[in-house]
């Protein structure tokens, strides 16, 4: 039997609020998200410009434009977003890991029951009618041997009375035969200009197609979260129909 393909789906689960102190005389713009509004605050809690004296920085649209004008980045960390992503492959989750300015929480092949096979199809197999074919069926030989080490595994740790320890002894052994095309989900949070970074060198049309997917799915849930901060990337559809972004502001982000 062939492994089954996963669905992709990214959610945006959480994001920063903010609640100005009552003791400061400014009052957000009407029209700014919470982020873009913190970042504001943030800004100009540095030199208590809180009357906004210069005309071109008085929106909170133009005050984040400004401070990515001249670099002063730091102020994106102040806000943050968390994403769940699902669907994604144990390789792409790999390199997405590699931010290290994320935080993340991925499922654990050791604690959770793998169940039906889920595999994630690269993006230049699928489609392939031939390709995908084998492919799947390859996906589902290392799944049978998987089943195959995990019952033979389980009898040998059949005398541990502990039956939670039991089940993590035969799966952490088992799963090392698992392809690198196996479906994980996981919990990722950053700041905004962690997100940025991660966009900008993960959506750019040369990285690798399935984690370029994820970057333009978390990039299209930031937009709408906060467009002052992200609406400087546009999205362009390449001619095999994926899609990439960038941004203007590629230095430090």
């Amino acid at each position: 039997m062939n492994a089954t393909p996963a669905e992709f789906s990214v959610r945006l689960i959480a994001h920063t609020t903010f609640t100005p102190p009552e003791d400061v005389d400014w009052v957000p713009e009407a029209t700014a998200g919470d982020a873009a509004s913190l970042i504001e605050f943030s800004g100009r809690a540095c030199y208590e410009t809180w009357d906004r004296p210069n005309p071109h920085t008085a929106s909170a649209e133009a005050y984040v434009r400004h401070i990515m004008d001249v670099g002063h980045l730091s102020l994106l960390e102040h806000a943050s977003a968390t994403m769940y992503l699902r669907g994604v492959s144990r390789s792409c989750a790999q390199e997405i890991m590699r931010h290290r300015h994320f935080s993340f929480s991925q499922l654990s092949q050791r604690y959770v029951p793998s169940g039906e096979s889920q595999v994630v199809v690269p993006d230049s197999i699928r489609g392939d009618r031939e390709l995908e074919d084998l492919f799947l069926r390859s996906t589902a030989v290392a799944r049978e041997s998987y089943e195959e080490l995990l019952e033979a595994l389980e009898e040998r740790f059949a005398g541990e009375s502990n039956t939670v320890l039991r089940a993590k002894q035969a799966r952490q052994a088992a799963r090392s035969v698992l392809p690198n095309a196996t479906e994980t989900r996981f919990v990722v949070t950053g700041n905004l200009r962690s997100w940025r970074h991660f966009i900008a060198m993960r959506a750019a049309e040369h990285a690798d197609p399935e984690i370029r997917r994820v970057a333009v799915a978390c990039l299209n849930l930031l937009q709408d979260l906060s467009p002052e901060v992200f609406a400087d990337f546009t999205v362009t559809r390449l001619r095999d129909g994926s899609e990439t972004a960038t941004s203007p502001y590629v230095a430090d982000m």
